[in-house]
């Protein structure tokens, strides 16, 4: 069968260039921000109208869509594609303002927007226009919840559904549902988003944050992302400042479905939540560990430790990448379970990236079932999360997840090795970049930046970035030779 029946072209373009358009808009908002700031305007205008431009031409070419919509080919491409065109036009403020003149690194840094990573090329974030520091938060803002999921919401407008996009988006294990409609519930999803960064700006703001960096870190923050406007990120702002922080990086890093279902008051089934449960314990006997050997070992004050050891195990666990001190000077051991949690990633359902907790736990609870099958063989000892029978096909789906995740996680710290890395930033820059952390260990830790890679380093950690925010499948999936025959 001719190549053009299997994938309906005349469909991806109509989303790719509404996504152009509706890029576009957010663009424009960095005029308005150059305009209060009296910095050049420029830049974005040119941005604006190459975007937009560009967006409605292709708009007007495939204008016109079959009553089909779309499958699951199309569905994979436009998740896939957006991704990358979204940064690829998002880079053009940096490029046109000079901010960072090489393709490669505006690139770099605004994928590392949209995939909410959070790593940066730039040695010193506080020389550049406030209008582009506005834009490199804008990005984590956008990525956040996911450029598809954004998207869903407006779907109807276009003649097309939308389900097979938030599967794309999201292949991971969301059991629950706060609405049947796809559409009802991304406008749900994104009413929680938007009014907890709206009430992160305001208490930040209360501080000693001015409106432009409480806006700033609120995107960031909600987004999971790490950009910040400051060279030292959260160190230099007031232990109010970082408790702040800490608390919207804690709801940012859970399952979206439970703040909706806190939002109807219905507590209970918020804690019979096993992910949920695993999240705070984690979090809460990690900090504890570290609170203690900061205490004891750094001689640092009892605020101060469990400050420094929360918001480090909340930004890290979250994949936020916030930093407010470096760890990689604490004890070995203290810093080693830091780059354990970068294994370990948020819960399913959030903004944060990595693996997810709740694959974790079907890890484990899969793992303890087959030595009681060991034992009884003619035992029948379903998986259970959350009460619930989980099937065979999500467990494999699960074991199969963790292994390609330890493969690529090992290919490309081999890869940045052979380049001439030496082998614990080659460590630090994969998983950092894998896991959409931003802030790692070795050459890439919580003071350091990616400036100093190599054109080619750059363009495959922005691929890991992108494989990673996209849970491996929806890339890998593309890539495979089965994709595209009939």
């Amino acid at each position: 069968m001719p190549f053009r029946s299997v994938i309906k072209y005349r469909v991806i373009f109509r989303v790719l260039s509404f996504l152009l358009i509706f890029e576009s808009l957010f663009l424009s908002t960095g005029i308005f921000v150059a305009w209060y700031f009296d910095e050049a305007m420029m830049p974005f205008i040119y941005s604006v109208a190459v975007t937009l431009g560009l967006g409605i031409i292709s708009w007007y070419i495939f204008g016109r869509t079959t009553k089909k919509g779309i499958g699951k080919r199309e569905g994979y491409l436009i998740v896939g594609l957006s991704w990358i065109l979204m940064s690829l036009f998002g880079a053009l403020p940096y490029l046109f303002s000079g901010a960072i003149p090489s393709f490669t690194d505006a690139f770099f840094e605004t994928i590392s927007g949209f995939t909410t990573t959070g790593a940066s090329i730039l040695s010193d974030i506080e020389i550049l226009p406030k209008s582009i520091l506005y834009w490199r938060a804008m990005t984590h803002w956008i990525g956040g919840m996911g450029i598809i999921v954004l998207t869903v919401a407006i779907l109807p407008f276009l003649g097309i559904g939308g389900m097979q996009l938030l599967v794309a988006e999201m292949p991971g294990i969301t059991p629950d549902r706060l609405h049947p409609r796809i559409t009802a519930t991304a406008k749900r999803l994104w009413g929680i988003y938007v009014i907890f960064t709206i009430a992160e700006v305001l208490l930040l703001w209360a501080g000693e944050m001015n409106l432009f960096d409480s806006i700033c870190h609120a995107f960031a923050t909600m987004a999971t992302g790490g950009f910040s406007t400051k060279n030292d990120s959260i160190a230099g702002f007031s232990a109010y400042s970082q408790y702040i922080i800490i608390i919207f990086m804690l709801l940012a890093g859970i399952n979206f479905t439970l703040h909706y279902l806190a939002l109807h008051r219905r507590f209970t089934k918020i804690w019979a939540n096993e992910e949920f449960k695993a999240y705070i314990s984690v979090i809460v006997v990690i900090s504890l560990i570290i609170t203690i050997g900061l205490i004891f070992f750094m001689n640092e004050g009892i605020e101060k430790a469990f400050r420094d050891a929360l918001f480090t195990v909340v930004s890290i666990i979250t994949t936020t990448g916030f930093v407010s001190t470096d760890y990689i000077i604490w004890p070995g051991y203290l810093w080693m379970l830091i780059f354990a949690l970068m294994f370990l990633g948020g819960s399913a359902g959030s903004t944060g990236g990595g693996i997810k907790i709740v694959r974790h736990l079907l890890l484990i609870k899969n793992s303890w079932l087959e030595l009681k099958r060991a034992l009884h063989p003619n035992a029948i000892i379903p998986v259970k999360f959350n009460g619930k029978a989980i099937s065979q096909n999500i467990i494999f789906n699960v074991l199969a997840f963790f292994i390609i995740y330890v493969l690529i996680f090992a290919m490309g710290t081999i890869a940045l090795s052979v380049m001439g890395y030496d082998f614990e930033t080659s460590i630090g820059a994969t998983i950092a970049s894998l896991g959409n952390i931003g802030p790692g260990i070795g050459g890439v830790g919580p003071v350091e930046n990616y400036g100093f890679f190599a054109a080619g380093a750059k363009w495959l950690l922005s691929f890991l970035m992108l494989l990673g925010r996209l849970e491996l499948f929806t890339i890998l999936i593309i890539l495979s030779p089965a994709f595209w025959k009939q």
